[in-house]
């Protein structure tokens, strides 16, 4: 498997995957509306390749809080693998690259909805405990947050996602 930054010829590759992983179009066209806004980072959209064919893809973007902090805060949503490629890893290896690449650029703290089982094996931890809160209604118990490394003081506060997720 390689697992590498989305380039140009990915667009379609990546919006399949995300349509056919979630069953519907809201994750590709959110996907599609980040790549055109302030929000995304292009070498945290990242896919997984396996003999030349994407069968996955993660993307992390930027975010606010409200108090505004100083602190480099970024979402991760979505992540998808083909259903026919899932449980055989790929979406944790996803996710830890996504969370090395991040930490590489200088981000500080990611935040996520996602499954409860899934994202605590990855070091990421109840929201609430930092006091933070979504716009997502019904989803405090999938609302998770994690600092990318030691030291970083997590804030409380309303985490605001970009208008993209709005649509």
């Amino acid at each position: 498997m390689n697992l590498r930054a989305e380039g140009p010829a990915d667009v379609e590759p990546v919006d399949r995957v995300n349509r056919e992983a979630f069953g519907q179009e809201d994750e590709a066209l959110l996907v599609a509306r980040l790549r055109g806004s302030d929000a995304f980072i292009p070498e945290l959209s990242i896919v997984a390749e396996e003999d030349g064919k994407v069968v996955g893809h993660i993307l992390f973007s930027r975010v606010e809080l409200d108090p505004p902090s100083a602190l480099r805060v970024i979402s991760l949503a979505p992540m998808s693998v083909l259903p026919q490629h899932q449980r055989r890893g790929i979406g944790s290896a996803l996710v830890e690259r996504g969370l090395e690449v991040a930490n590489g650029l200088g981000e500080e703290v990611v935040v996520l909805v996602g499954h409860p089982e899934y994202y605590p094996r990855f070091g990421f931890e109840p929201a609430s405990k930092y006091g933070l809160t979504n716009p997502f209604p019904g989803t405090e118990e999938a609302f998770f947050a994690m600092a990318l490394r030691e030291g970083i003081r997590i804030p409380s506060g309303q985490v605001v996602y970009s208008p993209e997720f709005e649509a």
